[in-house]
């Protein structure tokens, strides 16, 4: 085997870089099956794998697993950027194995190849285990497919994203966070008729850049998601838009009304009174029902138990009908 001698003048190597991530507890063992000390990563999902989910890995297809070895093949810069930056097996499988259902469980080092093969394709093909802040988004202009989203490198950048905006880091590029925000999505009442007697609605959430979308509930006008989704706020925060949207599968999906969210009194209470875990519970701030707002009643942002949230009901609208219940939690980057 030819040795390429070693590039005097240069900062660690980037398979040195690599080979110290491996060696990190979370990386000795396969994110797939636990098998002991993978030699085999995914570069685009950023997980180390055993041989024997190499091969499942590899069945897939480069646009949704690219299995490269960690020994043995050659590594762009980018690709090891990526495996770094999501930080390896424990991460991912913090977001692809969120949500793994009762009855289902992960194969171990011994399981067969049908048994290995089934969970993989659900976890990383099917995206059964995601998380919900992380489902495609096919909002009104966009209705791809989840396989041609996957066939671009879109998904990927937006799992990678995920990682680094969920981290403590405070900085992404050039905008800096100062905390995260949690948004449950509890439910809708008496929202607007878009088909025939019915809807299949789904919230859209938007804060700066990004874009987080609750599931699609169908044929209901009352529909309870109680689902939660997780923003970054940056520095400079505008209001957290709101959107409803009626699902459709052969054309354009129809807006349900829209609601805009001030996060100032959420976000100034919390930051003046700092470590709430230190108080009781009490009201610490509110945001006023006004015509130049869609709340229907003043809304308190309040401690309870150690946590700062705030109960919002809104009136959506642009729209004939339809309101819509959030329950907003603070989270300081540091917590």
């Amino acid at each position: 085997m030819n040795h390429r001698p070693m590039e005097l003048g240069r900062p660690a190597s980037g398979k040195r870089r690599l080979k110290d991530l491996l060696l990190q507890k979370d990386n000795r063992s396969c994110a797939d099956c636990g098998a002991p000390d993978p030699k085999w990563a995914s570069a685009n999902i950023g997980v180390f794998i055993c041989l024997k989910c190499c091969g499942v890995h590899r069945s897939l297809g480069t646009h949704i697993s690219k299995v490269l070895s960690v020994t043995l093949d050659e590594w762009s810069d980018d690709e090891i950027d990526a495996m770094i930056e999501v930080g390896g097996n424990s991460s991912a499988n913090s977001i692809y194995e969120a949500f793994i259902p009762d009855g289902c469980s992960k194969p171990g080092p011994d399981a067969g190849h049908e048994e290995r093969s089934k969970f993989i394709r659900s976890k990383y093909e099917a995206q059964e285990f995601l998380k919900p802040s992380l489902r495609i988004n096919s909002g009104p202009s966009r209705k791809n497919s989840l396989q041609s989203t996957l066939q671009s490198s879109s998904f990927s950048r937006k799992i990678i994203d995920s990682f680094r905006s969920n981290s403590s880091q405070k900085t992404e590029g050039m905008v800096e966070f100062i905390g995260l925000l949690k948004v449950k999505v509890i439910r809708g009442t008496n929202l607007a008729i878009r088909d025939m007697m019915t809807s299949d609605p789904y919230v859209i959430l938007t804060l700066g850049q990004q874009t987080l979308q609750t599931t699609i509930i169908k044929s209901n006008l009352n529909p309870v998601w109680n689902e939660e989704l997780m923003l970054s706020v940056p520095q400079q925060f505008g209001a957290l838009q709101l959107q409803v949207f009626d699902h459709d599968t052969f054309s354009a999906d129809d807006i349900m009304g829209e609601a805009e969210v001030d996060l100032q009194p959420l976000i100034t209470s919390a930051m003046a009174f700092g470590d709430a875990g230190m108080f009781g519970n009490m009201q610490i701030g509110k945001w006023l029902k006004s015509n130049d707002n869609a709340l229907i009643d003043d809304s308190t942002v309040n401690i309870v138990d150690g946590k700062v949230k705030q109960e919002v009901s809104l009136k959506l609208q642009n729209v004939e009908c339809g309101e819509i219940d959030l329950e907003l939690e603070w989270m300081p980057l540091d917590q």
